[in-house]
């Protein structure tokens, strides 16, 4: 058995290694359970590990791909002294302090925890999907609409996140297909009059993705209606809205969440329901899911794991 750890942090995200940062310059000496490499959903580094140029993070003009982004975090939370260990969580008891982390058959335990673990796109499930995302394909409007000025694109979901990027997409491509696999709309009334009231954005009703095309780059989809009628749609962007999901099973039981599986923590804080145990980034933010806002509540969960510490010393 491991001896007890000042805290441990699971998830290295963008929240997961700047809470890293800021912990081991407190000399706190974190130990970061990363993830497993072959994890779609809680891989090392996160999200971003699967996006190619990040041009909206403060401090590189010139734009950076995301696994450079990534790896420079994590250089700098080494410097300072954090551990990391590439495995998966697998069990945590925080029904009594020092709290403890399994990885399959190992334990470790720690004075405090800061969960990082993040969320993940929910996806078509669709051959090369995986492959094409940040060459066409992506989950994200935000980050990546700028790339698409001028170019037909499409948008794949029917409730309020999915206007909500189309709309925002407006703004650079020249036209934006809404796919919606139903007949109607999940999104509330004012959103989808402004679905409705957009030039721009043309509803394709009963349809579904159900094939990708090009090789380096997204060329074009294949849409199959209800009816079993195909057609191709000739875009050069997909962008899919069908819902996110936090990696919080194994805080199932454990820790407070909501509904939709999102971790709960104090207003205006990191904290949890679980005194001496912090969550931070995008396993319990469902409203801005960028990686510069996931950096700041790393920051804030590291500050408040500090101070709480220090409180019980």
């Amino acid at each position: 058995m491991s001896d007890v750890r000042n805290t441990i942090i699971i998830g290295s995200g963008p929240a997961g290694l700047t809470a890293a940062i800021y912990t081991a310059r407190a000399s706190l000496a974190p130990l970061v359970i990363e993830g497993e490499p072959s994890s779609t959903s809680d891989q090392p580094g996160g999200q971003l590990m699967l996006t190619t140029e990040v041009e909206n993070f403060p401090g590189w003009p010139e734009g950076i791909q995301g696994p450079e982004l990534m790896m420079r975090f994590k250089e700098q939370a080494g410097r300072f002294g954090a551990e990391f260990l590439t495995e998966k969580v697998t069990k945590v008891d925080f029904s009594q302090r020092p709290f403890t982390v399994w990885v399959r058959d190992q334990q470790f335990k720690a004075n405090s925890v800061i969960v990082a673990s993040g969320a993940q796109s929910l996806m078509l499930d669709l051959p090369r999907e995986t492959d094409l995302i940040g060459h066409g394909v992506s989950t994200c409007a935000t980050c990546d609409g700028v790339f698409f000025r001028g170019q037909e694109i499409a948008v794949v979901g029917g409730g309020d996140s999915a206007i909500e990027e189309a709309t925002f997409l407006t703004k650079f491509a020249s036209k934006v297909h809404l796919v919606v696999r139903r007949d109607t709309l999940r999104a509330s009334r004012i959103m989808q009059q402004r679905a409705f009231d957009n030039e721009k954005i043309e509803i394709v009703w009963n349809s579904q993705v159900t094939t990708l095309h090009g090789e380096s780059s997204l060329s074009g989809v294949t849409l199959t209606s209800t009816d079993g009628s195909t057609r191709e749609l000739p875009v050069t962007g997909l962008f899919i809205a069908i819902g996110h999901k936090p990696n919080t099973a194994i805080f199932s039981g454990v820790l407070n969440m909501e509904d939709s599986g999102y971790l709960m923590t104090r207003a205006g804080s990191t904290f949890t329901d679980v005194a001496g145990v912090f969550a931070c980034g995008d396993v319990q933010d469902h409203t801005y899911r960028q990686a510069i806002t996931a950096a700041g509540s790393g920051c804030m969960a590291a500050i408040d794991c500090e101070r709480w510490l220090e409180s019980q010393h």
